[in-house]
């Protein structure tokens, strides 16, 4: 194995090393006149380039149509989020005016603040109630004139 290997270092040591790889830097000019040269139309290419070019739009329509579409949808699931928080925080408005609105016609809080302007309860006979009849609402109600009986506390 020793003398096969030894063999074979001595072949390649004595082949022959070119003095250039690949070809010569060299170049000759050659002269081509095309100017006699005529390009012939073909109806075939053109027609091929033509359906291609049709082709193409139709895709580019189709791309562009899906990409439209598509940022709609994002741009209407952005509105939508935005409308929801609305309606939370008009949500929580109203609940918080409706709490408001229950403590201002709080009897006892009225009551408390006439005594303090210095009001008294009513006498009896000073208040005239007006009764509305709510019991039909589809029927229509008729105007009447009831004489209302003015005091005067001087």
């Amino acid at each position: 194995m020793a003398a096969a290997a030894a063999v074979q270092t001595l072949t390649s040591s004595s082949r022959r090393v070119p003095c250039w790889t690949g070809t010569p830097e060299v170049y000759f000019t050659k002269s081509i006149d095309n100017s006699r040269l005529v390009k012939v139309e073909d109806p075939g290419r053109h027609r091929e380039m033509k359906q291609f070019g049709i082709a193409l739009c139709c895709l580019f329509l189709l791309v562009m149509t899906y990409a439209f579409q598509h940022f709609k949808a994002i741009e209407y699931g952005y509105k939508i989020e935005i409308l929801k928080s609305q309606r939370n925080s008009l949500t929580e408005l109203n609940r918080d005016l409706r709490l408001e609105e229950a403590s201002l016609q709080d009897p006892q809080r009225i009551d408390v603040l006439a005594r303090k302007m210095g009001l008294q309860s009513p006498q009896a006979g000073q208040v005239i109630r007006m009764a509305t009849p709510l019991q039909d609402s589809a029927s229509p109600i008729l105007a009447s004139v009831t004489p209302i009986s003015v005091i005067s506390a001087r």
